[in-house]
């Protein structure tokens, strides 16, 4: 990974899934599947872009596929990164069918190059590796600790609470999460891969 003016310039991006228990009036008063949102964040030292919630047409909430994940790359992501004017970006994502596509690798290796982390990528990152990966250890847990305490009833109110909490992280929370990343894989370089006994915080 590569530092860029002492900070680390690498990008962690994730979909997350965050849900409501609605009351459905008709049938059940537990529905079978509960509505979900679909939420997507990059993560470096300089900030983070997102959220990005997965929606239709129609604004509808919806799941991710391949064709929403390159749409939102597209769309989104790379105005955004662009907006940032950040050079020299590692790109890391996990091996979610959607991410690792043969038309998403491909239009991955078109932006970031070799500078891309991933199954099927340049390079390769250790599958279940949660561990290493700032979206799964801080930044998931970290926002569902507080979207839920005002216990939201609808998914605009969950989406409104995930906006804020996200917007809320100061850049100083961001870099000890990135020099906490940089802790991390210094230990599993040490220990050759080994797995962690403990978390490092």
């Amino acid at each position: 990974m590569k530092r860029t003016s002492g900070r680390m310039a690498t990008s962690t991006n994730k979909t997350a899934a965050f849900g409501v228990k609605l009351i459905h009036k008709r049938m059940s008063k537990h529905p079978l599947h509960p509505e979900i949102l679909t939420v997507w964040c990059a993560l470096w030292a300089g900030g983070i872009i997102g959220p990005y919630f997965f929606k239709n047409d129609e604004g509808h909430n919806v799941t991710v596929n391949g064709d929403r994940y390159r749409a939102m790359i597209t769309n989104f992501f790379i105005p955004e990164l662009n907006n940032h004017n950040v050079q020299e970006l590692w790109f890391q994502q996990d091996g979610a069918t959607c991410h690792t596509a043969r038309a998403t690798i491909d239009l991955l290796k078109d932006t970031f190059g070799d500078r891309l982390i991933s199954r099927f990528g340049p390079v390769n990152w250790p599958p279940r590796s949660c561990d290493l990966t700032q979206l799964d250890y801080f930044l998931w847990g970290y926002v569902k600790s507080l979207v839920y305490a005002d216990k939201p009833q609808t998914l605009d109110h969950l989406e409104d609470n995930i906006r804020r909490v996200i917007a809320d992280i100061r850049p100083q929370m961001l870099e000890k999460v990135i020099e906490n990343m940089t802790s991390r894989l210094d230990y599993i370089r040490a220990s050759r891969g080994s797995h962690m006994p403990e978390i490092i915080f």
